[in-house]
């Protein structure tokens, strides 16, 4: 892709770490002035120091609907080119054993955060029929049910569900205007504390997957999913029945809890 030249932003959601920060550093590099935002303001103030394009520091708690109405205004003047939802967590554990508060947390973070912002912003890019949209589910949403994941499987589902709705919709009706979903497996970042959970499969590193996202955003792939064993392991948990599937992410799942 060409260096990008316009006033233009992109517009980054959770960027104070992880995949989120990686996004940020390359589409710098790639010329996008930014808009970057998440609870630790400190943090995204260190990461602007090092990035090469003008950037904007918008601190917000996502889960908070008052902060994500008032960073809705506040974006409001900016022409946003790209949207990346990355922000997002996990919980582990049996469903009846993990926190309630945590759970509804995730819930508005995961699941109403994207929504919200894609429902703002995306009318504005279907007006100038340009734009990508990237949001960041998770191979979880790939898969019937996690046990011992319950509420995350569940929430990157209807991630990878509503992006998957959308691309159609936005494709039928003949724009320009992209939407897709990265759905990675174990990425070597702070979502494992989080989460309280030790991934059983070697996790990639958050730089390959952020490359790899862009690179597929911009040649407008759908569903991104950065390794050959994750397609692996979606493409052949299509063909099985769903009990077996789930009792197999079952598995997988415990692995996690009791390592």
């Amino acid at each position: 892709m060409k260096q990008h030249t316009k006033q233009s932003f992109a517009l980054i959601t959770g960027a104070s770490s992880g995949i989120g920060e990686e996004f940020a550093k390359l589409l710098s590099q790639k010329g996008y002035p930014l808009i970057l935002t998440a609870r630790r303001e400190d943090r995204l103030k260190k990461l602007a120091k090092h990035l090469k394009t003008r950037t904007i520091i918008i601190e917000a708690d996502l889960s908070s609907e008052n902060d994500r109405n008032r960073l809705a205004e506040q974006i409001r003047r900016y022409d946003i080119e790209i949207l990346i939802n990355n922000a997002g967590f996990g919980e582990c554990g049996a469903f009846y054993k993990t926190s309630l508060t945590k759970e509804m947390n995730m819930i508005e973070v995961n699941v109403k955060a994207v929504h919200f912002l894609t429902k703002k912003i995306l009318p504005k890019m279907l007006h100038k029929n340009s734009g990508y949209i990237l949001n960041v589910a998770s191979s979880a949403g790939l898969f019937p049910a996690g046990p011992y994941m319950a509420a995350y499987y569940a929430s990157k589902a209807y991630v990878t569900s509503l992006t998957r709705a959308i691309a159609h919709e936005v494709k039928s009706a003949g724009k320009e205007v992209y939407i897709g979903c990265l759905c990675p497996g174990p990425v070597n970042t702070e979502f494992n504390a989080v989460a309280d959970v030790e991934f059983s499969l070697k996790g990639i590193s958050p730089e390959f997957c952020a490359r790899y996202a862009v690179q597929k955003m911009f040649q407008k792939k759908t569903v991104i999913i950065p390794t050959f064993l994750i397609k692996a392991a979606a493409f052949f948990g299509r063909l099985l029945p769903q009990e077996i599937s789930i009792s197999m992410t079952a598995h997988q799942q415990k692995r996690k809890l009791y390592r």
